[in-house]
């Protein structure tokens, strides 16, 4: 299990899996997690630890081109969004996020500040996970609630 409010330092793509897993353990259908952090910091690869822990045995790839995939492989339907390539939530479809985010499922979103979401669209927030960059091989992720 990861405890919101703590930091880790992973040396590799399996820690950083890992560290998913571990969260994924308490998730549960309606819970949303916000991934930040730049670009190959590691969102992605935390989301394929999570997604295995899930009974997700599929590949599992970034959303970046499609921004959103979905794994109804396990338990539970999982999404996984990437918001990067949208400008701003505010020029697409109002229902956009409601498909992918709500009570049926869990879902991941890695660029979440492009919703700029006051709580309304995504309301059960159960984790922050922030990634970063320490050294070429090692990313602090820090989980806050």
């Amino acid at each position: 299990m990861v405890t919101p409010g703590t930091t880790h330092v992973s040396s590799s793509p399996e820690q950083t899996e890992a560290l998913g897993a571990a969260l994924a353990s308490d998730l549960r259908a309606g819970d949303v997690v916000l991934l930040y952090g730049e670009m190959g910091t590691g969102k992605t690869t935390f989301v394929r630890g999570a997604l295995r822990a899930l009974g997700n045995t599929g590949p599992v790839t970034s959303p970046t081109y499609t921004i959103a995939r979905h794994y109804d492989e396990g338990p539970v339907p999982v999404a996984h969004l990437d918001l990067h390539r949208l400008g701003d939530l505010a020029e697409e479809d109002p229902a956009f996020l409601a498909d992918h985010v709500g009570p049926h499922g869990i879902a991941f979103v890695e660029w979440p500040q492009i919703a700029d979401d006051d709580g309304q669209v995504m309301p059960r927030v159960v984790a922050r996970v922030h990634l970063e960059h320490v050294t070429p091989e090692q990313r602090r992720v820090r989980i806050s609630p």
